[in-house]
């Protein structure tokens, strides 16, 4: 792996396959309780520029039982916040920590910090991409499925960071993808064109929900309203209102559909209580699985910039 993970794009298919080797293999360590401290005496330092419930708990908790620290940052709790330069505040970081994970606004941001920083920096968040969350999300099918391979995955919804993380991902397992986006609202054009032109398999974007889950295997959404879109409330209420994720519209699908949200839901919006607390959903299953995947990126990338 390179010495970052950024975007889900960056990665090889052995990549991916390394990644899920260790996330079940240190799952079933976790299970057993058997203690595995492959980063004792290393420190993860995680900036967040936008609060977070899963990504914070998740990566402090994934430190600590492989036997290393993490240590939260709040963005304007640093010099961050009061205008130091993100290649300062790398160069600093670089000299007591021995990674970084980022959850900010700005993909930018997170790719300066990447270059600037001599420790491995892990992307928990931009608003271009999630790929700790969609890689928790293969996981689980994983653990459901097998594999991957010749599965129909579908996204409801925002064409947000998580919609572009499921075409990066199709784009290099080459499982077929749907996208159902009101007008206005699809996923970025130059990373659609991009998954088209590079991928063997079917991604594409339509606007009809129920056409899409036709014979999906999986079927994913997200809140409408993302952070820094609170103004947009009502206008994004009003465009959405045909893409919920409801019972009329898993019936459409196949019997054993796989439900994800990658969390927190707004119940009653885009998801309803009975298909989130229903039979098909996975929800909290891939929530765990957040845990296990960042624990192999941490062991994998840390262990590999050893100094």
């Amino acid at each position: 792996m390179q010495k970052d993970l950024l975007c889900l794009y960056d990665l090889s298919v052995d990549d991916f396959d390394r990644i899920f080797e260790r996330a079940a293999d240190l799952k079933q360590k976790h299970k057993s309780g058997e203690l595995y401290h492959p980063l004792r005496d290393k420190t993860l330092g995680m900036i967040f520029e936008k609060p977070s419930t899963r990504t914070r708990v998740s990566f402090e908790t994934g430190m600590f039982q492989l036997g290393g620290h993490a240590l939260y940052l709040r963005w304007t709790d640093t010099q961050l916040g009061r205008g130091e330069s993100i290649y300062d505040t790398a160069k600093v970081l670089s000299r007591y920590l021995d990674g970084i994970m980022i959850r900010t606004f700005a993909q930018s941001t997170l790719e300066d910090l990447a270059r600037d920083a001599d420790v491995p920096v892990i992307n928990g968040l931009t608003d271009m991409c999630h790929p700790c969350q969609i890689l928790a999300d293969l996981l689980t099918v994983i653990e459901r499925r097998g594999s991957v391979q010749g599965m129909k995955a579908v996204y409801i919804g925002d064409g947000n960071n998580v919609a572009t993380s499921w075409i990066n991902a199709a784009q290099r397992l080459s499982f077929d993808l749907t996208l159902a986006c009101p007008v206005g609202h699809e996923p970025d054009a130059s990373v659609l064109e991009r998954a088209c032109k590079e991928s063997t398999s079917c991604i594409n974007v339509i606007s009809d929900p129920f056409e899409a889950v036709r014979d999906a295997d999986v079927i994913s959404t997200d809140t409408w309203v993302s952070m820094g879109q609170e103004k947009e409330y009502r206008e994004r209420i009003k465009a959405f209102s045909n893409y919920q994720v409801n019972e009329r519209l898993i019936a459409a699908s196949k019997k054993d559909v796989m439900v994800m949200h990658c969390l927190p839901a707004h119940r009653g919006e885009e998801i309803t209580d009975g298909v989130m607390d229903g039979p098909n959903s996975v929800i909290f299953d891939q929530a765990e699985n957040r845990l296990h995947v960042q624990k192999a990126i941490l062991e994998i990338l840390i262990t590999n910039n050893q100094r």
